[in-house]
């Protein structure tokens, strides 16, 4: 099955060669390797004040009176962190739209960089890791970071592996699911059909609603609602991929991106053969491939011309979002939460995140490794967790069945100490408490509350038979260099093969297919090819 959550067939203990060529990192790379350069690992506390540099994201939006370096965040961390362990900390601004143009800059001046780094871009950590730019932070987090470790877990951790080597602590995802389905239940209620429960039960559910149009939109309904973005086309595509051994899921599989794309796995043809028929027969949005960033979706499902269609799973529930507008411009509309296309083993298969979001590193410059792991651990403890995301009971949240709920209405000096918080807590992508269902439930209660049942069918939903990102050795180039011109490729493919005339879809798909592949297809499916050999070889 594709979704197989191990990681690899082989045990990862590779050592990381040495002297790689750095070309961008050229100071990056003179290791300090005197004695004690490791930041004392020894476990002492540091003996003179010394300081730790941390970068932190710089968005322009710091509220009146405080900066992205001058907060209560800031300020915080200095008092319970700083002080007690005689560190003074120096928060290093980087511009959010800049982040990795400004990173460079910092790695590569050698004495400049801060102790700590990060990105969310997988290919900027593997470069510095490959150009021996980062410091190894195994030992350290063995010796100084248990409560970090059991935090993150080895399937978290595994993330921040290069050839073997934990060069970076990836931050944790609060949660994993990605997509839901949405069927507008009052329309299955005028025409008495059932909610449907497998792909060709939507199909002629989508047929139904063309025919009848039991929303009386004149003639405008659109059955099925579809973009170019993933959000929409993925729980489809993803249903029809068949079954497949281990190395067919590690060589055929396309990661462009961070998202694995399942372009040469068997039953994509098929996937758009059925998105071909859905298009043929009126089924489906008529320009969904111009539609790139959801406007015209979301235009459609709240003027109650849409009666199904595929979205990140809470996306429709945001006040004034499309659900809550829908019910403005059409009342008595009602949304469901629904888990439709279906695959061959009868299960709901659809993509997950990566259980790892940024990408923590300490440069191998930093004298200060084992302070920065520590503060990475103190962190994580759990009072200090809870504290940071949430703020103080009462101003910031009130506790609603052991969840922290935020307070209606609160100050503007409650808002504004929580303003960063999600760049501040940088070990989580997501607030965190303790399990998955404590933290969707926190997350659903951040939505109306008239919407509170669907929202938590939606997480359950799109939590449920999901497919684990495939995770190789290490890093396969020929994605890294033909990435973004290969996703424009695949959203063609999609975009042409979907639009043609039945009779025409064979040769259509054919031509952009090998087109794909000349255009570095091949050589990802070459490289993934032999990095699985070499993984099998361990």
């Amino acid at each position: 099955m594709v979704g197989n959550k191990k990681r690899n067939p082989g045990k990862k203990k590779a050592v990381v060669a040495l002297g790689l060529i750095c070309s961008l990192l050229v100071t990056a790379c003179t290791a300090n390797t005197e004695p004690g350069a490791s930041g004392g690992t020894d476990g002492d506390a540091s003996k003179e004040r010394v300081t730790l540099k941390v970068e932190v994201f710089d968005r322009g939006n710091s509220p009146a009176g405080t900066t992205i370096t001058d907060n209560y965040m800031t300020n915080y961390i200095q008092e319970n962190f700083g002080d007690p362990n005689n560190i003074d900390m120096e928060f290093v601004p980087v511009p959010r739209s800049e982040e990795v143009e400004k990173l460079n800059v910092l790695m590569a001046s050698g004495s400049n960089v801060p102790d700590i780094v990060f990105t969310y871009d997988p290919n900027t950590f593997n470069r510095y890791a490959k150009q021996d730019g980062l410091t190894d932070v195994g030992p350290l987090l063995d010796e100084h970071a248990p409560n970090l470790k059991a935090f993150l877990g080895e399937e978290v951790l595994d993330y921040g592996q290069f050839q073997g080597t934990q060069f970076a602590v990836p931050a944790k995802r609060s949660n994993v699911g990605k997509y839901a389905s949405f069927v507008r239940q009052d329309w299955l209620d005028k025409l008495n059909m059932p909610v449907p429960q497998t792909t060709e039960e939507l199909y002629e559910t989508l047929k139904a609603f063309k025919e009848k149009d039991p929303g009386g939109t004149g003639g405008q309904v659109i059955p099925l609602g579809m973009t170019i973005a993933s959000a929409q086309y993925e729980p489809l595509i993803w249903s029809f991929i068949k079954p497949v051994s281990e190395e067919e899921k590690y060589t055929l599989t396309q990661q462009l991106g961070s998202n694995d794309y399942p372009t040469l796995l068997p039953g994509f043809k098929e996937a758009l053969q059925f998105m071909n028929k859905l298009y043929n027969e009126g089924l489906m949005s008529k320009d969904f491939g111009l539609d790139k960033d959801k406007k015209k979706l979301n235009e459609d499902v709240s003027t109650g011309k849409i009666g199904f269609f595929s979205e990140d799973d809470i996306n429709p529930f945001y006040e004034n979002g499309s659900y809550d507008t829908l019910q403005k411009n059409v009342p008595g509309a009602v949304l469901a939460s629904v888990d439709v296309y279906t695959n061959e083993e009868g299960k709901h298969a659809k993509p997950m995140y990566a259980p790892n979001g940024l990408y923590i590193m300490i440069p191998k410059t930093s004298d200060r490794s084992a302070e920065a792991i520590k503060y990475l651990e103190w962190m994580a403890m759990s009072d200090n967790l809870f504290k940071l995301q949430n703020g103080i009971e009462g101003e910031n949240y009130t506790m609603v069945d052991d969840i922290p709920v935020a307070v209606e209405n609160p100050s503007e000096e409650a808002i504004n100490r929580l303003y960063n918080v999600g760049d501040m807590v940088i070990i989580s992508n997501g607030k965190q408490l303790g399990s998955m269902e404590k933290n969707l439930k926190a997350r659903a209660l951040q939505m109306p509350q008239k919407f509170q049942d669907q929202v938590e069918a939606a997480q359950k939903i799109a939590n449920s038979d999901v497919l684990t990102p495939v995770l190789m050795d290490r890093p396969i180039e020929a994605q890294t260099k033909y990435g973004t011109t290969l996703l424009d490729k695949f959203n063609e493919v999609i975009v042409k093969t979907t639009m043609a005339k039945p009779e025409q879809f064979d040769s259509v798909f054919e031509t952009m297919l090998k087109d794909y592949m000349a255009g570095g297809g091949q050589a990802i499916l070459d490289e993934r090819t032999a990095v699985y050999k070499e993984m099998q070889a361990k």
